[in-house]
């Protein structure tokens, strides 16, 4: 697909991946173009749509391609001016795709355009990731938890409500459910990326309040060298979020067999992450854990037994 001329590019600026094409591709190249993006860009998306029944993968891929693209022109476009203009034009192709989808040339909304119709997919969640990025261009620093769960409800909660809704559950309890998973997904992420927040986007989610109480502050995160009070602030933060993560697991026996593959996966996946934190001795300033290999294994067998019908649901969990 080639991109649109100068004059009719809305999206100048952004990752060159990411411009309008010139003419409006048909439904089965925008579904490939979103399909390759996921795959491309995230292992974990792509295992986990695997225990996905396969007529609901390319909702799952459109969906997913919009909120990388969200997340990239926010996070990849280093004039932040240039990427709230970007985010902006988004919401208003975004708009398009609901109110007047003909005129939708992006693959994004092309491929988007099917799901919103047949899963009945409501705009607020879209529009509220979008809100979390374009605070990212302003705010770099959370004064208390609260303020990055705050953050939480609008750059990961609106996922797992659209994850619901791609999979027919509305029930406003599940929804409550998934938030907590998503919340807390959110601030494992915070956590393991400390260093890297700092370096590469001068953000800091650690809560003001809990750097003050432990005697920290910018200056010393600044010297990215951890000390016994860094690491039992994080240690403290560490055991809130996965007491928010196992809140939220019990959405994982209210849904179908396959579905239920895939939440008890993020679910899994969240919890190593705060079992690396706690091998490296939570010194996530100076390093940058990952999930060893072995562990990815134990994960996905789990998930495969699931959808074989070996269903744990939430059992074991911890």
């Amino acid at each position: 697909m080639s991109t649109a001329t100068a004059s009719q590019q809305r999206l100048e600026g952004a990752p060159v991946e990411f411009l309008e094409p010139a003419t409006r591709p048909t439904l089965a190249e925008a579904q490939a173009w979103c399909k390759a993006l996921a795959n491309s860009h995230y292992e974990n998306f792509h295992v986990a749509t695997y225990f996905l029944p396969a007529k609901l993968r390319p909702h799952f891929h459109a969906v997913y391609a919009y909120c990388r693209v969200s997340d990239d022109l926010g996070d990849e476009v280093p004039d932040r001016a240039t990427a709230t203009r970007l985010l902006d034009t988004w919401g208003a192709m975004l708009n398009e795709c609901y109110d007047a989808p003909e005129q939708s040339r992006h693959p994004v909304f092309v491929a988007l355009r099917p799901s919103i119709v047949e899963c009945d997919l409501p705009r607020k969640p879209f529009l509220d990731l979008l809100c979390a990025f374009q605070a990212d261009q302003v705010k770099t620093r959370f004064a208390t938890l609260q303020e990055d769960n705050d953050y939480s409800r609008d750059s990961a909660n609106p996922v797992g409500s659209l994850v619901l809704y791609l999979c027919g559950y509305r029930d406003p309890a599940m929804h409550a459910l998934s938030d907590k998973t998503c919340t807390a997904l959110q601030l494992a992420n915070f956590w393991q990326d400390v260093g890297e927040d700092l370096r590469e986007r001068d953000r800091v989610y650690l809560p003001q309040d809990r750097l003050a109480k432990h005697g920290l502050d910018d200056d010393f995160l600044k010297r990215g060298v951890e000390n016994d009070a860094y690491c039992a602030m994080v240690r403290e933060l560490c055991a809130e979020t996965r007491a928010m993560l196992l809140e939220g697991a019990p959405l994982i026996d209210q849904v179908d067999r396959e579905l239920a593959a895939t939440l008890r996966l993020f679910t899994q996946g969240g919890l190593a992450i705060l079992d690396a934190i706690a091998a490296i001795d939570y010194n996530t300033l100076s390093r940058r854990i990952e999930v060893s290999k072995s562990a990815k294994m134990k994960l996905l067998a789990g998930a495969a037994l699931s959808k074989l019908g070996v269903h744990r649901g939430s059992r074991g969990l911890r």
